[in-house]
């Protein structure tokens, strides 16, 4: 197969060369007998041999080669004819082979534009028939003179061969300019060859036409070798076709994508013009200028089409399919317009742990998931009600003519539809969604208001597991579920509603206080003080868990700057989340903020959980060897809780483990809790790391954790976390409340020399009245 195209080629070189260096018009036997039936015999055997290694399996290539085969039989009738010196009629056998070729092209061409129909456009076919009418045209005016040459007279049958070959020439070149135009210029280099054959055996028989009109043609002229050059190139179409694979379009361009339309559209004024100036066939006229008018429909009306289609796509969410943020915003105006008198309902759709599924299972898991939820939804809407995303895996719908009730009929149905178990690609999950259900007209006049309240039921309905719950005005519901929102956590930020409580910790071996942990509360202008449970997570969702971060840093240092310009320095612990601990400027902003409060960097315990240390090791242990070589303590929290590997006590500059409070709180009661608190700290010891013991509520626990040689213990046995007013009185004034006791060992406050002594009730329940003072 391989030297199929060098003999292509020799032979077409030789016959060129042949019919330009001869010197005689005299019929030559070896250069248009045995030469010139080469360039006819070769390409059809090239072309069959091509049919045999793809088995028959593409009908196109079948119709090539034998449209080739055909050409060959009829050329050689027609040189024999020749060569005897006898003339050669109109229509004789030959003119039957040579039309045979052109039908079976035509149908070939055709099978190829038909499979390219999978991939075809509106915009495309617009193209296709542009192209086809402004060929049309330009031919028509081209062989008008042929035309009524063969029709001067009489009709008879020679009349009607004659005119046969330019009009299969204009079919020919019309159908293969639409399936050009219908591939966007993208048609591929190898139909390169195909088209320029065709375009060869074209222009031959239009010269050769014309010079029948003349009658000087003469066989074995330069007219001759464009069809032998049009035979070749299409024969070595065959070729680059003989691996059997699927029909399709490769992604080569041989054309730009508008070029058809615009040569074309040139074309069609190109014969109006012409008409202009003389008489003209008036088909070629009405091709022209309905390849015209076509050319200039876009610019009336598919423009306006396309606009239409740019809308629908930037109101549409392009993963799920269904309308997007800007189609609710843009609509709900004009909705509520419609039916101002009759109510209606926002539902604000949350799913229940998609970022745990999102990250464990992957985005791509995420996005079918989210694709399957939006299906499941669609088919709960009614025809006049609105269903969009608002993005990640929150949904809104909007229930025309709903009330209340039939909101939470809604709601219950919609909840029922997302529990069937999701296929993930054979991971299968189930999942559930959290609603808040806002009503109109009651609880709002517009969509900001009835999103807002609908978000604060979502999160109720959340926080307390119910599934869905209604806003309504004054509701406790309401009032839990009002600060989540985002704009009340930005408001906890910049109004100062986030303070901190301090815990102290206690050297079991003196009872002296070796520092504090600082705890983070959410002072509520409504609700009250604020536990970190019920907001921490919510501050992480929406992306402001640093700003709260910096708040917290910001009020422990400036805590512990007054302390020590008291003369009373008291190393301060903050809990860092992953994000901050993976932040490669920490270290510097942590440098800056001490020195700008002139305090050692040393004052600063950061306390990280084990999770933080599994999620990205390499990165943490940078952050945390740089602030290690600053003086800044590291410290392992709720040490024990998780299920991570003990490796990165090795790795990782560590000065503390602060063991989980549920083995303190068994301590005492389950000897295996006991085994584990004893081991632990005999491994901290052994890797040169202090031990903290956390949730240490009463005697018998503080004792035993100092005789088993744990190093530092906080809990409410000592103190509650209590703001830093409550502090001080606790460090300056617990020693005189508690000298009189002696039971237990002695806590020892920075600026006392005296002991202070625990008894079994828990230290604040005796301070209260000295801390509410």
């Amino acid at each position: 197969m391989r030297l199929l195209p060098v003999v292509l080629a020799a032979v077409v070189v030789a016959y060129l060369a042949g019919v330009l260096l001869r010197s005689s018009d005299a019929y030559n036997l070896w250069l248009d007998g045995v030469l010139g039936l080469l360039t006819t015999w070769v390409p059809a055997l090239v072309a069959w041999s091509v049919v045999g290694v793809t088995r028959g399996g593409r009908p196109d290539l079948m119709l090539v080669a034998t449209a080739l085969l055909c050409w060959a039989f009829a050329d050689t009738y027609y040189v024999l004819e020749s060569a005897a010196g006898r003339d050669v009629p109109l229509p004789s056998p030959a003119d039957v082979g040579y039309l045979c070729f052109y039908v079976l092209m035509l149908v070939a061409v055709i099978l190829a534009a038909r499979a390219r129909a999978l991939y075809l456009t509106r915009p495309a076919l617009l193209d296709s028939v542009i192209g086809s009418l402004g060929a049309a045209a330009i031919l028509t005016l081209l062989l008008d003179p042929v035309v009524k040459s063969a029709f001067d007279g009489p009709l008879t049958l020679t009349a009607i061969v004659g005119v046969s070959y330019p009009v299969m020439d204009v079919l020919l070149i019309i159908s293969l300019t639409g399936t050009t135009a219908t591939a966007g210029g993208v048609l591929g280099r190898q139909w390169a060859l195909l088209i320029l054959g065709i375009l060869a055996l074209a222009s031959a028989d239009i010269a050769y036409a014309f010079q029948e009109i003349e009658n000087v043609y003469v066989m074995g002229a330069p007219l001759d070798a464009g069809w032998a050059i049009g035979l070749a190139l299409i024969s070595a179409w065959t070729i680059t076709q003989r691996n059997p694979v699927e029909h399709r379009p490769d992604l080569h361009a041989i054309v730009p994508a508008q070029a058809v339309p615009q040569v074309a559209t040139a074309a069609g004024l190109i014969v109006l013009v012409v008409a202009s100036q003389r008489p003209v066939v008036a088909l070629a006229v009405i091709l022209a200028g309905s390849t015209v008018a076509l050319a200039a429909l876009p610019l009336a009306f598919f423009q306006r089409v396309l606009l239409a289609q740019v809308n629908h796509h930037a109101r549409t969410d392009e993963l799920t399919g269904i309308p997007n943020r800007r189609a609710l915003y843009a609509d709900f105006p004009r909705r509520l317009a419609v039916n101002t008198e009759l109510p209606s309902a926002v539902l604000l759709l949350d799913l229940d742990k998609f970022k745990e599924i999102n990250d464990g299972l992957g985005h791509d898991k995420g996005d079918q998931l989210l694709q399957q939820v939006a299906a499941r939804l669609t088919a709960q809407v009614g025809p006049l009600d609105l269903l969009t995303r608002m993005g990640g895996d929150e949904f809104v719908m909007h229930l025309d003519q709903c009330d209340s009730e039939h909101a939470q009929a809604a709601a219950l149905g919609i909840r029922a539809a997302l529990a069937a178990p999701y296929d993930l690609g054979g991971v299968t999950i189930h999942i559930c969604a959290s609603i808040g259900i806002s009503c109109y007209p009651a609880q709002g006049q517009d969509l900001s208001s009835l999103l807002r309240k609908a978000d604060i039921a979502m999160y109720a309905a959340k926080s307390e597991h119910t599934g869905y719950a209604v806003y309504s005005d004054g509701g406790g519901n309401n009032a839990r579920g009002e600060f989540h929102t985002v704009q009340a956590l930005n408001e906890a930020l910049t109004d100062h509603q986030l303070i901190l409580h301090y815990q102290p910790k206690i050297g079991l071996a003196d009872g002296r206080v070796c520092g504090v942990e600082a705890l983070v509360r959410w002072e509520h202008p409504v609700l009250g003080l604020l536990q970190p449970d019920s907001f921490l997570g919510r501050f992480d969702e929406a992306g402001l868990m640093p700003a709260l971060t910096d708040v917290v840093l910001d009020q422990a240092l400036d805590q512990a700057a007054v302390w020590s310009l008291r003369g009373r320095p008291l190393p301060v612990a903050v809990n860092l989340p992953a994000s901050s601990i993976m932040d490669a400027g920490l270290p510097a902003q942590i440098l800056d903020m001490t020195s700008s409060r002139a305090l050692d960097p040393s004052i600063l315990v950061i306390k990280i959980t084990e999770d933080v240390l599994i999620s990205d090791r390499s990165r943490a242990a940078a952050n945390l060897r740089m602030l290690r070589q600053m003086g800044v303590r590291i410290a392992v929290d709720d040490f024990g809780k998780g299920y991570s590997s003990l490796s990165y006590l090795r790795e990782l500059p560590i000065d503390e483990l602060k063991l989980d409070k549920s083995f303190i709180l068994s301590m005492m009661s389950d000897t295996r809790a006991t085994a584990l608190v004893v081991s632990t700290i005999d491994l901290a010891h052994s890797l040169g790391l202090e031990m903290t013991a956390e949730g240490v509520e009463d005697t018998e626990t503080y004792r035993a954790l100092g005789d088993y040689g744990c190093d530092l213990a906080q809990g409410y046995f000592m103190s509650r976390p209590v703001p830093a007013a409550g502090l001080d009185m606790w460090l300056g004034d617990s020693a005189r409340i508690m000298q009189q006791e002696s039971a237990v060992p002695a806590v020892v406050p920075p600026d006392s020399g005296s002991p202070v002594g625990l008894q079994d009730a828990p230290l604040h329940e005796r301070l209260e009245g000295l801390v509410d003072s």
